[in-house]
């Protein structure tokens, strides 16, 4: 199945309905914006549920949805009338004063995980980055650490600002940027000996381990699940010792495990948690949630100024009363199910490229041997030719991240075309 084949016109868009009053220029583009992305020579104009278009009109089912963002897919009813009603009200507004759509959208999350408190920002870097200056607070006025230092795992992924990317475990992403933030150290994933070794051998004079920041399953690292055992020994290890348990939940949080939160997998709940991408349903917003106890922030502490504007908290609002009004997450336990199911079927009729598909409702992944010289960017690019979009999550595994709201049928169609997609790249 081709992209062309693909193409539909959908009631609320029409090709006629582009913004763009020339056709695409991928070289005016590459001369006017930084050429900070690997970018797939595609450009999208469009979107309907999980479908999107680009500028020359051949349609793709997205099971790419931002990167985990857009939970509820594209131009979604109520998101188009909470975007339209938001705006017409009042967008923006300073923290100055009382914004009483952040103040439901925290209740609401506040009624639905184990937090007391919530922070807003804009994206998950700045979610984990309030997470990691409360860590430091904390540690200096409560655990009365001088040189607190925050335990983090390989092959993570916590943003791209000069902390997120000292905390993130990776060498590729902090090439170049030295000198890196002091005060994290890197302990293996789902290792708990590891972790009870730093925490002894960090141990020194005034250094001390504050706090633990951890995926409960790792996204960009290779869609690895955190297992069972050891996040609830971390968390006894962090009731004994005082250290913070903090979970980013940036990608895997607001439905797209299966569950709520990622936490919710592990039997264990932690003392700070961020969330970003699935809560606003592709509105930039970002959180920051905590546990009473661990809320030192005092006001002009941290700040942010679109943080929890009305705009974005009233659109996060309707998706996440989305997410439960529609059962949406029974859909997603339903879906990843299948998609693993069926995932799991080719990789037996590839036994030599592909080692193994594992994952959590709707983020999954598909690991390539590694002895082999098929990437997943191979994969990748070659689905794109049949008409569906996915993501590497590193260089052997290819990420599935649709909408929340993907169908049987369509999961059906994205299957055959991964099955078509692995005859091509391996004949």
């Amino acid at each position: 199945m081709s992209g062309e084949t693909l193409v539909q016109q959908h009631p609320m868009t029409s090709q006629s309905d582009s913004v763009l009053s020339n056709p695409f220029d991928a070289d005016s583009f590459d001369a006017a914006v930084m050429s900070t992305y690997g970018r797939f020579p595609l450009a999208l104009e469009r979107g309907a549920g999980c479908r999107v278009w680009d500028t020359e009109g051949r349609e793709y089912l997205d099971f790419v949805a931002g990167i985990a963002t857009c939970t509820l897919g594209h131009a979604h009813p109520v998101m188009v009338e909470a975007v339209t009603r938001q705006i017409q009200k009042l967008h923006h507004v300073s923290n100055l004063y009382y914004i009483p759509e952040q103040g439901e959208l925290a209740k609401w999350i506040v009624e639905h995980s184990c937090a007391d408190r919530v922070f807003f920002c804009n994206s998950g870097a700045e979610a984990n980055e309030a997470a990691i200056k409360l860590a430091r607070k904390y540690a200096h006025t409560v655990l009365e650490i001088e040189q607190p230092i925050i335990l983090t795992a390989h092959s993570s992924f916590h943003g791209r600002t000069l902390a997120t990317i000292t905390a993130t475990a990776q060498p590729k992403y902090q090439k170049n940027f030295n000198p890196l933030v002091p005060g994290f150290h890197y302990v293996p994933y789902n290792d708990i000996a590891a972790v009870e070794t730093a925490i002894s051998e960090l141990d020194e004079g005034d250094y001390r381990v504050a706090a633990i920041l951890i995926e409960p399953l790792q996204g960009e690292g290779g869609v690895r699940p955190g297992d069972v055992n050891y996040f609830q020994k971390l968390r006894q290890i962090c009731d004994e010792t005082g250290v913070l348990l903090i979970f980013d939940e940036v990608q895997v949080g607001m439905g797209r495990s299966g569950k709520l939160w990622g936490y919710e997998h592990l039997g264990v709940e932690p003392d700070i948690f961020t969330s970003a991408k699935g809560l606003g349903g592709g509105i930039p917003i970002g959180a920051m949630m905590c546990k009473k106890f661990c809320d030192v922030f005092q006001p002009g502490e941290h700040a942010s100024t679109f943080g929890g504007n009305p705009f974005a908290c009233g659109v996060a609002l309707a998706v996440c009363q989305t997410l439960e009004k529609e059962n949406i997450l029974e859909n997603v336990q339903h879906r990843g199910e299948q998609l693993r199911t069926g995932l799991r079927a080719i990789a037996a009729k590839y036994p030599h490229h592909i080692t193994e598909v594992r994952g959590w409702g709707l983020i999954d992944g598909m690991e390539l041997k590694a002895d082999t010289e098929l990437t997943a960017a191979d994969v990748v690019k070659a689905a794109i030719h049949q008409g569906l979009l996915l993501v590497p999550a590193g260089a052997k595994v290819v990420r599935f991240v649709p909408p929340l709201i993907v169908t049987e049928k369509e999961v059906d169609t994205a299957l055959q075309i991964v099955d078509k997609a692995m005859a091509a790249v391996t004949a």
